[in-house]
C-alpha cells in the first residue's frame, strides 16, 4: 500500500511552495487539492481530483486509488495548522501518511511587519468560534484566520463593543499573491476601509 503525501503548499504563491512541496507533487500519479490550489501546478501532467464540500467523497476516491498510485494532497498553507490533515487522520493511520510543512499566512504575515509570533496565540475564526478578546487581553498580541463571517471588519467592531479602541490591527489581504495588500490601523480605520477579501488579521494592545 502506498503512503498518501499531505504537503503544505504555502500562503498562495508559488515563490513560498518549499521544495520537498514540488518534488512531492511532481513524483504523484493524483493531486488531490482545492481548485485554486490545483491551478498553482496548472502544468502537472498527472490525474487531478478537485476537493469538494463532499469530503467523504474525497477520502473513498483516495481509498479506491491509493493501491496501486501515490497520491499527493495539496494544501494551503501549513498541514499543522488548522488544516485538512486532522480530517485524514481520522480515516488513515500515521503509518498511511507522509507529511510535508508549508509556511502559513499568518507566519508570513509576521514577517511582512517586522514582528516576532512567539508565545501569541494563533487562532481560527474559520467556521468557529474563538474567544480572542481574552487572549488578547493576556497576551497583548493575537493572530487570527478569519472567514466570510468573521471578517477583519466584524473582529473590529467586537473590539470597539469590549471597549478596546485603542488597539490596533493589521489585515493582510490576499497574501502572497500580486494584489496583497496590508491595512494597518485602529478598529475604527479597519472598519473604514473594509470590505477586505481573503485575509488575516493580527491585532496588538499594549
Amino acid at each position: 500500500m502506498k503512503k498518501i503525501w499531505v504537503v503544505g503548499i504555502g500562503p498562495g504563491h508559488r515563490d513560498y511552495i518549499l521544495p520537498a512541496a514540488y518534488k512531492a507533487v511532481e513524483n504523484s500519479d493524483i493531486l488531490v487539492g482545492g481548485r485554486r490550489h490545483l491551478e498553482i501546478f496548472h502544468e502537472y501532467q498527472g490525474e487531478i481530483c478537485p476537493i469538494t464540500k463532499d469530503l467523504e467523497s474525497v477520502i473513498n476516491y483516495i481509498k479506491e486509488h491509493r493501491e496501486e498510485k501515490r497520491i499527493t494532497l495539496i494544501l494551503s498553507g501549513d498541514t499543522g495548522f488548522y488544516s485538512m490533515l486532522s480530517y485524514m487522520k481520522k480515516h488513515f493511520c500515521e503509518e498511511d501518511l507522509e507529511v510535508i510543512p508549508g509556511i502559513n499566512s499568518l507566519q508570513y504575515l509576521f514577517s511582512r511587519i517586522k514582528e516576532t509570533w512567539q508565545e501569541t496565540p494563533l487562532l481560527s475564526l474559520h467556521g468557529r468560534k474563538e474567544n480572542f478578546i481574552e487572549k488578547l487581553k493576556v497576551y497583548k498580541k493575537v493572530g487570527l484566520l478569519t472567514d466570510h463571517l468573521n471578517t477583519p471588519e466584524v473582529i473590529a467592531k467586537s473590539l470597539m463593543d469590549y471597549g478596546l479602541k485603542e488597539a490596533r490591527m493589521v489585515v493582510g489581504e490576499n497574501l502572497s499573491y500580486e494584489e496583497e495588500r496590508i491595512i494597518k490601523g485602529k478598529p475604527e480605520e479597519i472598519i473604514r476601509n473594509a470590505p477586505y477579501k481573503m485575509s488575516v488579521v493580527v491585532i496588538f494592545y499594549e
